[in-house]
């Protein structure tokens, strides 16, 4: 046990280094700006260490030995320094910033693009809310370690190294005993380091989980006032406040204690130089002139040394944050395309289904042992209690999900030989779901199809009948229909579901409780419009209301995914069997 143990540290380690090495990859792909931004960065530790190495020269000859020459001269330098060190401010922020959001818009579309590849059983395991936080709030976290913690760290690497080179210049002894001190101050960005990665890991997740919720609670406003939970819901609110302030407090205890230790350090630092360097002052073997001057080098020094600590927290929590994103995007999935997939023409298709078997998770059996041939064109309606398996078996269609035994035949290929993007070509989806964007309403139609003509669009609406709805709308085809086309009605929303996926034309027509959104009228014009649809297609309509599906030239009957009947509608009422008893419970009333 304790080597299993180990063995997962060591390769978690790994892991992270390989991430940090894939990181700093990016970073160096930005070399050229880098090398200028360090330029910039070494113009600007330059210009502090000059400014402490002329107090000595600003003393002993202005104040002391009234030399009017170095006083026309040293403001000259000064002047010119300060000049130089703003040039260098400038073109390290500009640089490294441009490096730093270059970076992360990179990795926020690997991450974005990433999401989008995985299969739906991933958005089913993950929170919206917390994928929304990886993108967003982790993504900002690494931006702030590349753009300002690394630039932080270059800058006061190179201010250290030069106040260095000033204070042995100007008394090697004491410089020594500030050596003395230093690497005890470095102590505390270490130590407090390691706490701020761990609390920020905590605090990314407490936010993640935050942005989950919030997304919920506002999608789901209209239950939560239907319900009157509005109390309900600002106190899970308030409890998970509170305990992400918990977690912020415990980061800002890290972040804090650093400072003071290093500043107790400076201090001891600084009280012993004042006493050995005023000593020599007094004893005449020093100027007043390289004492400030070496003073002023000390305490320039201290400071880029505190700030370190605070860099180091910045960092770790950047790379806590690049943890986190890369956990998705290292996500691999569980639909495979081969590396040479066979392309499917766009044509009338037969479909069939041998041996499929589908569990998920390796728990759930969604489907055992469907065998099913549906021939070009035709109409096959599912039925079955809720829970049966009805979307399970049309979502293998499409490869939302991949079958688990068995497999599934486009015209004889398997569809797992196939290119994903050519296989959903050949399929038009209408959900039960009315799934819309916040954009136009000619965008939503041309969804599928986004260089389809205008006539082409309009035709769509009117076969749809969803044309006069949309030309008595302000802005007609323009309107913006808001998030998931909340200004809209049921009904609407889904007629244009329907435009869009006849404006697509796919040879294999997927209808999921097509019309469960629909009133009476308008499901009479919709049954019209999609019977025309459904006229030389390959067709699954799933349908739990059975006076819609008299079209079908087969009805298949799914109970505990499994199929139990098939065959007319007329056939199976003859058998008077599990559909026969579907339809009784529907009509018993009648």
């Amino acid at each position: 046990m304790p080597g299993e143990i180990e063995k997962k540290y060591i390769m978690k380690k790994i892991i992270i280094r390989t991430r940090h090495k894939k990181l700093l990859s990016m970073i160096q792909d930005n070399w050229i700006r880098l090398f200028a931004a360090m330029v910039c960065m070494l113009v600007i530790s330059v210009t502090t260490a000059a400014t402490a190495f002329l107090v000595k020269p600003v003393l002993d000859d202005i104040f002391f030995n009234k030399d009017r020459t170095m006083l026309m001269l040293l403001p000259m330098a000064v002047l010119f320094i300060y000049f130089l060190r703003g040039v260098g401010t400038y073109g390290q922020d500009y640089l490294m910033s441009y490096v730093g959001e270059g970076i992360i818009r990179r990795l926020r579309n690997m991450l974005y693009n990433h999401i989008q590849d995985l299969p739906l059983s991933f958005f089913q395991k993950e929170k919206t809310g917390v994928l929304m936080s990886r993108i967003t709030n982790d993504v900002n976290l690494i931006r702030e370690m590349v753009s300002s913690s690394v630039t932080s760290l270059i800058r006061d690497t190179f201010s250290i190294i030069g106040l260095t080179c000033v204070i042995f210049y100007r008394d090697w002894k004491m410089a020594l005993f500030a050596f003395i001190i230093l690497p005890i101050a470095f102590y505390p960005i270490v130590e407090f380091g390691r706490r701020v990665r761990k609390v920020s890991t905590g605090c990314q997740q407490a936010m993640a989980e935050l942005s989950s919720f919030l997304h919920e609670t506002f999608v789901g406003n209209k239950i939560v006032k239907a319900f009157g939970m509005e109390d309900y819901e600002k106190n899970r609110f308030a409890q998970k406040t509170q305990e992400m302030f918990k977690l912020e407090m415990k980061a800002v205890v890290a972040n804090s204690l650093s400072s003071p230790v290093m500043e107790f350090l400076a201090g001891v630092g600084i009280a012993f130089i004042i006493w050995y360097g005023g000593l020599g002052v007094v004893k005449g073997t020093s100027t007043a002139g390289t004492f400030f001057s070496f003073m002023a080098a000390v305490l320039m020094l201290y400071d880029p040394v505190k700030k370190m600590s605070k860099v180091n927290n910045r960092i770790q929590q950047g790379l806590a944050a690049a943890d986190r994103v890369f956990d998705i995007i290292e996500q691999e999935s569980d639909i495979k395309e081969k590396s040479d997939p066979v392309e499917i023409k766009t044509k009338p298709h037969k479909v069939s289904f041998e041996n499929v078997s589908l569990t998920y998770d390796n728990q759930v059996m969604a489907l055992k042992d469907i065998n099913l041939d549906v021939g070009k064109g035709e109409v096959i309606a599912l039925v079955g209690m809720s829970g049966g398996g009805k979307t399970s078996l049309v979502n293998l269609i499409p490869r939302f999900y991949d079958v688990s035994k068995g497999r599934i035949l486009i015209d004889k290929t398997d569809i797992r030989d196939t290119s994903i993007a050519s296989l959903r070509k050949q399929i038009a989806v209408v959900t039960q779901d009315t799934i819309l964007f916040d954009n136009t309403v000619r965008n939503n139609i041309a969804y599928g199809k986004l260089h389809a003509s205008e006539q082409e669009i309009i035709q769509a609406a009117k076969s749809a009948y969803a044309f006069d709805f949309i030309q008595s709308f302000p802005s007609q085809f323009e309107t913006k229909i808001g998030e998931l086309g909340s200004r809209l009605s049921g009904g609407e929303k889904q007629r244009l579901c329907i435009a869009r996926a006849l404006l697509k034309d796919a040879p294999i027509l997927i209808l999921d409780e097509a019309t469960s959104a629909l009133d009476t009228e308008s499901e009479m014009l919709v049954q019209k419009a999609l019977e025309n649809l459904m006229k030389g297609r390959t067709t699954f309509v799933i349908a739990h209301r059975l006076s819609t599906i008299s079209y079908a030239d087969r009805v298949i009957v799914i109970v505990n995914g499994r199929i139990v009947e098939q065959g007319t509608h007329e056939e199976l009422m003859e058998k008077k069997g599990e559909y026969y008893k579907l339809y009784q419970m529907q009509f018993k009333s009648v």
